[in-house]
């Protein structure tokens, strides 16, 4: 789901942290059809645009790291260890503002400086944060390639933020936390459906009762 109206609420905690900081233009990359990539004649442009749209529909949270510095094979390592339904992608800054036009995402054009390689997440934010931190472990790349920010259901997060962001529970994990929390109510509700003559609603009544309890 692409709104998460309790993921929003919980990113309010991290409000603190807002737009990333402008930083140094930086030198170009081919990567993905990226800068200097394959998408430079017109249909090829659009076709771009359009599939960063699609993504930009699909994901929950963007956010955005230095592109240069980082050779193709060290990038295909870093997408095999993304979880599913994670997306990278290096996208040139002109393509990138056309397709966040009219989104939730067009604050992100004040990150739209140098190469960007841009993450595009359906739901696990926490997981792409980690894996991308342990990519800039294992490659050397903590100093040159952090987190430049990122934004969530309209706002923009500073690297700090988007950090904190990460580490708040997942939809699925509060999913898990409230059913683990009500699971026993349908037990009760057979249990005293069961007996003779009671009806639904006074099951429910009383299944409710005993969980007060």
């Amino acid at each position: 789901m692409k709104q998460s109206l309790v993921l929003l609420g919980l990113a309010a905690s991290a409000s603190a942290f807002t737009t990333a900081p402008a930083r140094p233009a930086q030198s170009s990359t081919a990567l993905f059809g990226g800068a200097r990539g394959g998408a430079t004649t017109l249909d090829g442009k659009k076709s771009t645009v359009a599939t960063v749209k699609e993504l930009l529909d699909s994901s929950e949270m963007i956010f955005t790291v230095p592109a240069s510095g980082i050779t193709v094979s060290q990038a295909q390592n870093l997408r095999r260890s993304l979880p599913e339904g994670t997306t990278i992608k290096v996208i040139k800054n002109k393509l990138m503002s056309r397709a966040v036009e009219g989104t939730e995402y067009e604050p992100v054009r004040e990150m739209l400086q140098g190469a960007n390689m841009w993450f595009f997440i359906e739901e696990d934010i926490g997981g792409s944060v980690k894996a991308f931190n342990s990519f800039t472990k294992d490659y050397a790349k903590k100093e040159t390639h952090s987190i430049l920010g990122g934004n969530i259901e309209g706002t923009n997060y500073d690297a700090a933020g988007v950090d904190a962001i990460s580490k708040l529970p997942s939809k699925i994990e509060l999913i898990a936390r409230i059913a683990g929390s009500i699971k026993a109510v349908p037990t009760k509700v057979a249990r005293v459906v069961k007996a003779p003559g009671m009806k639904v609603a006074r099951a429910i009544k009383l299944a409710g009762e005993e969980g007060s309890e």
